[in-house]
């Protein structure tokens, strides 16, 4: 996937800080005009990095292990157990995949994938070198949303690091954390940029859109709100994406709960606090309960369905996780089907045909031809490509084809 850890822009509030700061392939068959490159020369454009952050103790290490089943993180009950990012390739649930797979009779089938990370706890002052915090700032800074973890349950044996569950103060805690860290990188910038001078005349008109575009997000820190809060011209937007700010980066606040918990969230208090604070920041929200996602893992598949009926509810909290991350970056997937394999590929909303043949390698957009595409429903509803093409759903696309949620595609491109 195209990273676009540093250039996603979401409106979003936080709290004023202004008194605070001095003191703190195809469907299966390559079009017949492929010549020459094998499977091992393929190289995937897109890749999805979440990070799942949290002060100690809220049970993201716990979460981690338990979406990433072969997860190394040593959950413990210790501040700054994870240590180094712990990163684990999750696939992304998707029931097309199997119908698809059964329909064209593949031999494999390949999911899309999500990274999740685990990165090392913080606490207040991380900003400025307390606890993990310099760890933490810059692991941050290599994903593309994140995955905030905020403690929604009482458990008297394991201590809170602030000595009480707070959703309220831990959010507001990482969040300015945030805020201060990119404060200090725009000043610096700002700094540079006033006794650099552009070589030419081009240099110049970005050295100066990043000036206007840094000064306004400057303002927008000092009132405590994030700089994806701030209205940027896309070649503001990409004049400043080389600093990957933290708080360009779109959150999915992870409300963590009991289990008794699970069927219904709106029961538990603290629940109600995140869900009011992500409305007010214009942030995602997954309710979801660690300690279960860790039980799911000991059960045999045949089991887990059953477990999660007991609890009220029909499906592991992973889906929605993975679901509401898709959401919040703008992401949507299309399909390759054949008697090879059935594979979903991820691209970013709006992408156009040729792009989304890039994904897959860059000689499909470079030689681009046409993509034949069908929809997922209508694909399922003729039975196979070949009787979709006799149908005429099938359709012939060309260069200016934005890609739609589900299309079925072949490529066919010549290099």
């Amino acid at each position: 996937m195209a990273r676009i850890a540093c250039s996603h822009l979401m409106p979003s509030l936080l709290h004023p800080l202004k008194q605070q700061r001095n003191h703190y392939k195809l469907m299966g068959v390559v079009g017949g005009l492929s010549r020459g490159f094998s499977a091992s020369s393929m190289k995937i454009s897109m890749s999805l990095r979440a990070g799942i952050v949290g002060l100690p103790n809220v049970g993201k290490s716990t979460l981690f292990n338990a979406v990433v089943e072969n997860g190394k993180a040593q959950a413990a009950n210790f501040p700054f157990c994870t240590i180094e990012p712990n990163v684990g390739i999750v696939a992304v649930p998707d029931k097309r995949l199997n119908v698809l797979s059964d329909l064209s009779k593949s031999q494999r089938v390949v999911p899309a994938s999500i990274e999740f990370v685990d990165i090392a706890g913080l606490v207040k002052g991380a900003s400025q070198g307390e606890g993990l915090g310099n760890k933490f700032l810059s692991h941050i800074r290599e994903v593309d949303s994140i995955l905030q973890v905020v403690r929604c349950f009482e458990d008297n044996d394991i201590v809170h690091v602030n000595g009480k569950v707070d959703p309220k103060s831990d959010i507001d805690v990482i969040n300015l954390e945030l805020v201060f860290s990119d404060l200090d990188q725009i000043e610096k910038r700002i700094e540079k940029l006033k006794k650099g001078k552009g070589k030419d005349s081009q240099s110049k008109v970005k050295e100066e859109a990043e000036r206007s575009a840094l000064e306004r997000i400057k303002e927008a820190l000092m009132d405590g709100k994030p700089a994806r809060s701030v209205s940027l011209t896309d070649f503001e937007k990409d004049a400043i994406k080389h600093l990957c700010l933290l708080t360009m980066k779109p959150v999915i606040f992870v409300a963590n709960v009991a289990e008794s918990d699970v069927a219904d969230p709106g029961s538990n208090p603290y629940v109600n606090q995140v869900m009011n604070l992500a409305s007010e920041l214009q942030s995602g929200l997954v309710t979801i309960s660690a300690q279960v996602e860790s039980e799911l893992t000991e059960l045999p598949a045949d089991e887990r369905t059953e477990f999660l009926k007991s609890l009220g509810v029909s499906e592991s909290g992973l889906g929605n996780l993975i679901r509401a991350t898709y959401n919040l970056l703008g992401l949507r997937t299309y399909f390759t089907s054949g008697e090879k394999e059935t594979k979903a590929w991820t691209i970013l909303a709006g992408m156009t045909a040729p792009q989304a043949a890039g994904v897959i390698h860059s000689d499909f957009e470079k030689g681009f031809i046409r993509a034949e595409t069908v929809s997922y429903d209508d694909f399922v509803a003729a039975g196979s490509l070949a009787a979709a093409r006799e149908k005429g759903v099938l359709r012939s696309e060309g260069k200016d084809y934005i890609v739609q949620e589900g299309d079925v595609m072949l490529f066919r491109f010549n290099v």
